[in-house]
């Protein structure tokens, strides 16, 4: 949701590395990891309010504190904010989205952290098929390869045993989360051909405040002067996790900047460690390894092969 790094066709990148003694991708490997932080300390706040503010009501927070950061800048120039010639896709993704951050947060309230965390990285798993079926783009049997693979992790996460998969309503969350999300991201693909991204993000905001009424109405409860506190923190946190994501791929190389949004794994098993005493099994970890290990080389194939051809 941040402007654009400005690089000013007098001041390329070089200069700017001069200027501050660091390489774009170390400047943007700060900014992801200033992203993850911030990730972690905003589900970590959702599990442990979360038992008693809903995750429908929890993401009525988080949407109210976006729209309040972008509302200055709406008022500016409302009308170009709000200019689409595409309602239909950009209805759909705020409802996809609204769903997918009530699943997501559910998820994060009623799993380990570091559980769930491992499951939202199938986002990428989910954009293969996508990219396919929605997108018309080809997809080579090295992409395909990598997502069975990742599903295959995720089954690992989930821990098959005698008593048969771990598939209950939290992990289900997860799951479906990262599927929404995935088609959030396939719908900006296509906006963005005639959409500015703020607009995009104006419009996810408005409309994400609007849907997440109903759900905030259904379990609706007076927080405490504290628990007010630490609700605002959240939806903060929350949209300074996205700044700081933006600015990193803005200015690292994605593919480089990819394997670092995994740190919050790392960060999340601390926080789960720590303040929930939540320990990490063995089929967690080998699970996450499995899907992070496919993702990465999902994001890695992309840049290698864009554009000369799919693969």
């Amino acid at each position: 949701m941040t402007n654009a790094v400005d690089r000013h066709p007098e001041q390329p990148p070089e200069a700017a590395c001069r200027r501050t003694g660091l390489a774009p991708n170390v400047r943007g490997a700060l900014w992801m990891l200033g992203s993850a932080l911030g990730f972690t300390v905003m589900t970590t706040l959702i599990k442990y309010l979360g038992a008693d503010y809903s995750a429908g009501l929890q993401t009525f927070y988080r949407q109210t504190a976006g729209l309040l950061v972008l509302a200055p800048l709406i008022v500016r120039d409302w009308k170009g904010a709000f200019y689409t010639t595409r309602p239909g896709i950009l209805l759909f993704r705020s409802a996809a989205g609204t769903l997918a951050m009530i699943s997501s947060f559910y998820a994060y309230q009623k799993m380990p952290l570091a559980d769930a965390n491992a499951l939202s990285f199938t986002r990428t798993l989910w954009l293969v098929p996508l990219a396919a079926f929605a997108l018309r783009e080809t997809v080579g049997p090295l992409r395909i390869g990598a997502a069975i693979v990742g599903f295959l992790g995720v089954l690992i996460i989930l821990h098959p045993g005698a008593s048969g998969i771990a598939l209950g309503l939290p992990q289900l969350a997860a799951l479906a989360s990262a599927l929404l999300f995935a088609l959030t991201i396939t719908g900006m693909k296509v906006m963005v051909r005639d959409h500015t991204p703020f607009t995009i993000l104006v419009y996810a905001a408005a409309l994400g405040f609007v849907f997440a009424i109903p759900g905030a109405f259904m379990g609706w409860k007076w927080p405490t002067p504290l628990d007010l506190i630490l609700l605002i923190v959240m939806g903060v946190m929350g949209i300074v996790t996205q700044a700081c994501y933006i600015k990193g791929m803005q200015i690292g190389d994605a593919a480089a900047m990819a394997p670092i949004d995994y740190t919050r794994l790392v960060f999340a098993s601390l926080a789960g460690f720590l303040l929930f005493g939540e320990v990490p099994g063995v089929w967690t970890l080998v699970g996450a390894a499995i899907v992070v290990a496919s993702t990465l080389f999902i994001t890695w194939r992309e840049q290698r092969v864009r554009p000369a051809r799919p693969g």
